[in-house]
């Protein structure tokens, strides 16, 4: 016989504890609570989430959706269909566009957007490009160089 072996009878019952009845029943005066405190009241169990008065994780967090992303990377965009007004075989970077009056603020590096239509072939360098923009512009005939980052 091992001690897994020993169970108990079947039908039994475990009585339960019957706490605050004297020292002799090994849970007498304080019941296993412990001396005072928040955890020894009677209705003790604090709710979940409770941390003892500071604002808790849920309320500190942001209600909505999304969290803000820290250090967003900012481009200035561009949309292929803007690109279609240059002349073939054109190099179209920020600087040149700029010139061209194309754009007129800098907000960061160069990104290309696929919205619209490009009939002609444009050498373009750009930090990114959405994938339907690289399309575009190569099924055009063109080529597409993404650059590094300017740090």
């Amino acid at each position: 016989m091992r001690l897994h072996d020993a169970l108990p009878q079947e039908g039994s019952k475990k009585r339960r504890r019957r706490v605050g009845r004297g020292i002799a029943a090994g849970q007498g005066a304080s019941c296993g609570f412990g001396m005072r405190g928040q955890k020894s009241r009677s209705g003790r169990p604090t709710r979940p989430g409770f941390e003892g008065g500071q604002t808790p994780l849920y309320r500190r967090l942001p209600k909505l959706k999304h969290f803000t992303v820290l250090n967003r990377q900012h481009y200035t965009t561009i949309n292929v269909e803007q690109l279609s007004s240059l002349p073939a075989q054109a190099q179209v970077t920020l600087s040149s566009l700029m010139e061209a009056g194309i754009l007129t603020c800098d907000d960061g590096p160069l990104k290309v957007l696929g919205d619209g239509e490009l009939t002609v072939p444009l050498t373009v360098k750009a930090f990114a490009f959405t994938a339907s923009a690289r399309a575009k512009i190569e099924a055009a005939g063109g080529s597409c160089q993404t650059l590094e980052s300017e740090d």
